[in-house]
């Protein structure tokens, strides 16, 4: 019998064991083969105005994924080695030299790696069509992929794979010449002293949590501690901070924690609440390094999924507070303005919401008064009415009407930011039109406005009389907007009014910033929802393993405990209630921080984010929860075994 036909046996004998891991490979090469196969898909190149970009980041969420896996790999072989620390044991008894034991286990890991391999370019080819018309989908276009193999994708796969599987492969191989023949029977034994608890250190755990927290929610722009320590260095210190509170915090506060369980008489006592916590204090500081990792992956995947369904969620609302209007111009003579009604008119699948001629004057205004942080001290203002603001604020169905007398005005900036923008409550500018000068106040200050941004700026609304007086000595700018139904799927409208207009025109559409919007954050999504799965499944597999392990070492004390008496149903308690805790601290942990880093963003970015993270947490919870009854079914089998 040769070295290679024993790895395939041990492979077979084994395949519980190692299915999980088998799986999750296999779902980290297709999604890898997705990845590449979508730089060089048809459809994406003929669909999208951007397929540049998009090829470009799909080359760095591969190179990234293909990190990820190789850690995951070596991690796992390593894990698989030393679990087999007493059969490698046996083999060195009975004489096998450690060259032929690290030889078997390198075809081992060689042929698991090329199984998956072959299984996941397969599925990958098989589902690339349903990749391109989800990823399609997302981005907002109808197109329907076809069924391609890419040449590129399949040998660019078959390289980095193999590669990663050899590097590995040979890791496990030096992995046995590192461990003695004592250390390889003892290896049940290793670990079993009882942690010691300082309170001290916990203490510490929750400060660098806590400091990490702090630094996080501070108000980037007023913030002193962010400004004295550094704009840069300011986010590495917060990641030091958190990572090694957590760390901390499984290695000592867990064990101090449960060693205050253990002085609870009437909980120590109940049952086999005895074994639970005992086993659990033994084991849990030798967990404390793969809990973090995971806490960490899970707050990574937590943030980086968050963010991009929040981008994708908010996407519709962003557009409409940019473009209140479907489409809106400049209008340079009423001939053009009529071809442009006739053109809209005639579209069939497009009717006419409202559409007016809005007065406005464009005024360059001193705004040094109004201290802005982030403008010029002099910016173009659009000037309206307040008859206008009314009448177009009552069209689009906002809650909302002024009543300006005199110099009073309001302003309407939708992309304000607080510290960075003027301040408009109070302060006081001067609208000059040829020798007419006049200070108005404001008394109001919307964000929002009812004329596009990228057409009207910053609008300024005054009272109907000072709009009166102002025009009378100027040139009035007419700005025509409309509402159409179903303005989300104007494409061919909205290319066809712009093509009949001038450059100077300003032309904007509520369908252009909509459809960026939905292809960037729609490739976002798409990228981020599958490195995320991903790294739940590596995550997953990683306590799934460690548990495995634990289980068959505890295997006989479970055996000895049903036979003095103690019945299934208090075993399978016991082994759930342990495997819950290993499971439930990484992922609580992970969650906290993420709701932090998404807190942050949301005050960055001035936005409300909560539904879209809480829906994240839930889809990812749930899935994690599948994982832990996995984990206490197969647990519970090699118990009762």
């Amino acid at each position: 019998m040769t070295l290679f036909s024993i790895a395939r046996k041990n492979i077979r004998k084994n395949f519980t064991n190692y299915s999980l891991y088998i799986g999750s490979m296999i779902f980290s090469i297709v999604i890898y083969f997705t990845f590449v196969s979508l730089k060089y898909e048809q459809t994406i190149q003929e669909t999208t105005d951007s397929s540049t970009k998009i090829s470009s980041v799909f080359n760095g969420a591969s190179v990234v994924l293909m990190i990820f896996v190789a850690v995951f790999i070596w991690y796992s072989n390593s894990f698989f080695t030393k679990k087999r620390k007493k059969e490698v044991g046996l083999y060195s008894l009975l004489g096998v030299r450690k060259k032929q034991i690290g030889r078997m286990l390198f075809y081992e890991n060689f042929i698991m790696g090329i199984i998956a391999l072959l299984i996941g370019i397969i599925l990958g080819s098989i589902l690339s069509k349903f990749f391109v018309t989800m990823l399609m989908k997302v981005m907002g276009y109808d197109a329907i992929g076809n069924f391609v193999i890419s040449p590129q994708a399949i040998i660019n796969t078959i390289i980095v794979f193999t590669l990663i599987t050899v590097i590995t492969s040979i890791h496990g191989y030096r992995l046995i010449y590192r461990f003695k023949l004592i250390e390889l029977f003892k290896a049940e034994q290793e670990g079993e002293q009882e942690p010691k608890a300082s309170v001290i250190v916990a203490i510490i755990s929750v400060l660098l949590i806590g400091i990490g927290y702090w630094l996080a929610l501070q108000n980037l722009l007023e913030s002193d501690v962010w400004r004295k320590i550094g704009f840069m260095l300011t986010p590495l210190v917060i990641l030091v901070t958190v990572i090694l509170g957590t760390y901390l915090l499984f290695n000592t506060l867990t064990v101090y924690l449960l060693k205050l369980l253990r002085h609870n008489k009437r909980h120590f006592w109940n049952g086999i609440n005895l074994i639970s916590t005992s086993q659990l204090l033994y084991r849990i500081k030798g967990n404390a390094r793969t809990l973090t990792i995971i806490a960490v992956l899970s707050a990574t995947t937590l943030t980086a999924v968050g963010a991009a369904y929040s981008f994708y969620y908010n996407n519709r609302h962003n557009a409409e507070m940019a473009n209140p209007n479907s489409m809106m111009y400049i209008a340079k003579d009423k001939k053009g303005s009529n071809q442009i009604y006739e053109r809209i008119s005639q579209d069939t699948d497009h009717e006419i919401v409202y559409h007016e001629a809005v007065p406005t004057m464009l005024l360059n205004v001193d705004i040094t008064n109004l201290h802005s942080k982030n403008s010029a001290d002099e910016v173009e203002y659009t000037i309206i009415d307040n008859k206008t603001y009314n009448q177009l604020a009552k069209w689009q169905k906002r809650d909302d009407s002024l009543s300006l007398k005199g110099n009073e005005a309001a302003a309407l900036d939708t992309g304000y930011f607080e510290g960075l923008s003027p301040k408009y409550i109070g302060s006081t500018i001067s609208l000059k039109v040829n020798d007419l000068s006049e200070d108005i106040t404001f008394t109001k200050w919307k964000k929002f406005n009812v004329l596009n941004l990228r057409t009207a700026g910053i609008t300024v609304v005054v009272s109907d009389e000072l709009f009166s007086k102002l025009a009378s000595g100027t040139n009035l700018v007419n700005m025509e907007v409309y509402k159409l139904t179903n303005e989300e799927d104007t494409k061919i409208l909205s290319k066809q009014i712009q093509s009949m207009l001038q450059e100077d025109a300003s032309f904007s559409s509520f369908y252009s910033d909509y459809s960026q919007g939905m292809e960037s954050s729609g490739l976002l999504i798409f990228m981020g929802g599958f490195l995320g799965l991903v790294f739940l499944a590596a995550t997953g597999s990683i306590i799934y393993f460690k548990q495995l392990t634990e289980t068959n070492l505890d295997k006989e004390r479970y055996v000895i405990l049903h036979k003095i008496g103690v019945n299934k149903n208090e075993v399978k308690k016991s082994i759930a209630k342990q495997i819950l805790f290993i499971f439930a601290l990484p992922l609580l942990a992970g969650i906290a921080h993420s709701i932090v880093a998404l807190t942050a963003l949301s005050n960055l970015l001035q936005t409300n984010l909560v539904i879209p993270v809480f829906i994240c947490i839930g889809v990812y919870a749930c899935m994690y929860i599948a994982y832990y009854f996995l984990t206490v079914r197969t647990c519970y089998k090699i118990v009762m075994k």
